[in-house]
Formats: C-alpha cells, structure tokens, sequence
C-alpha cells in the first residue's frame, strides 16, 4: 500500500520534473574561445577546421592572411508600440504604430603571419 502511494504522489511530480531538466539543458551554453590565448599558437588550418570557410579571405603580398567569419548575422527587429493616442486623434484609432531597431552583422577577423599562425584578432560590428 505504501508504495502505490508513493508511486501516485511521484507520478504528479514527474511533469515538473522534466518541464526543470529541459530549462536547465536549454540554458547551457558553449564556452567563449579565448582568442588572446591563441594568439601565436593557433594556426590558420586549424581555424578553417573549427570555423569553416570564411566568408571572406585575403592573402597579402608579405603572406599574411586576413580572414573574416560572419558570427552573427544582421536584424531589423520591430515591436509594436502600445496606442497611446486618443481615438479622432491624426494617426487614427486603427493606425498601428511600430518601433525598428536595426542590429548590424558581427564578423570575427583574423590575421595570420606568413608562418600560418594566428597574429591577431578582432570583432568587427555590432
């Protein structure tokens, strides 16, 4: 008797439970490469492994490569304003008003030295 009981007090729980488990997973998120640490050890085969292609690449006359990977692409976000005109007023009862906030692409840029490894390393927009 005790234990359908407590199978019947845990079978409530249960939903709760996993609802805790899938917030808790979906929070992890993937550390943040330390590029200052790379620098000097980090050579450019190895970026195109972890990073893919770049976007865009450009080997210069001394054998230096600049390449940028896009990190993070741009957004117009819009949110509708709340009505806070009165009704007969210019905009009108029905005329939905919008707020735009543009948020620009991010590139990561690398440069590597003649000898393929990493030299330095910058964010480049937003």
């Amino acid at each position: 008797m005790n234990a359908v009981f407590f199978a019947q007090r845990a079978r409530g729980k249960w939903p709760g439970l996993m609802l805790a488990a899938l917030l808790l997973a979906g929070c992890v998120s993937s550390p943040k490469i330390d590029w200052p640490a790379r620098v000097g050890n980090y050579t450019h085969d190895q970026a195109i492994v972890e990073l893919g292609p770049p976007d865009k690449s450009a080997a210069l006359t001394d054998g230096t490569v600049v390449a940028e990977w896009l990190t993070r692409r741009a957004q117009i976000i819009r949110a509708a304003e709340p009505y806070l005109l009165p009704p007969g007023t210019y905009f009108g009862p029905l005329t939905p008003m919008y707020s735009e906030t543009t948020v620009p692409a991010q590139y990561l840029r690398l440069t590597f030295g003649p000898n393929g490894l990493l030299t330095s390393w910058k964010y480049i927009g937003g």
